[in-house]
């Protein structure tokens, strides 16, 4: 019997290919999407149980803005999120907010150490 189903939501396809054969390797469902809009059609269609978000794909704080709408929208405010970023090694790095309630569960930094994104999903599943 397979594990939860993630969504992993990042524009990088070579970083959602190597997500996506982590999860798998260890009997986990997977769906993706490119960017926040399409993270939110399948949020509502496939309720993942987690998810995997990026922080720069169509715009600079583009994950940040899908996290706050899970945060606002009673059907998915519960689904765990995942931020992975590589913001901190950018001049983009000062844009991102300190100082506001950030809607993320784990905080993980690019290039992601399997076990370690292993380790935070089943903390997070194990929450539920």
């Amino acid at each position: 019997m397979s594990k939860a189903k993630i969504l992993i939501v990042d524009d990088d396809p070579d970083f959602v290919e190597y997500i996506r054969t982590v999860l798998e390797a260890n009997d986990y469902q997977t769906a993706s999407a490119g960017n926040s809009d399409q993270g939110m059609r399948v949020l509502s269609r496939d309720k993942p149980d987690l998810v995997v978000l990026d922080v720069i794909m169509s715009s600079i704080l583009d994950g940040l803005t899908l996290s706050q709408r899970m945060a606002e929208d009673p059907a998915l405010m519960d689904i765990p999120i995942i931020m992975v970023t590589s913001i901190a090694n950018t001049d983009y790095l000062a844009l991102f907010p300190t100082d506001e309630n950030i809607h993320i569960d784990a905080f993980l930094t690019k290039p992601i150490a399997p076990a370690e994104l292993l380790r935070q999903i089943e903390r997070l599943l194990d929450g539920k």
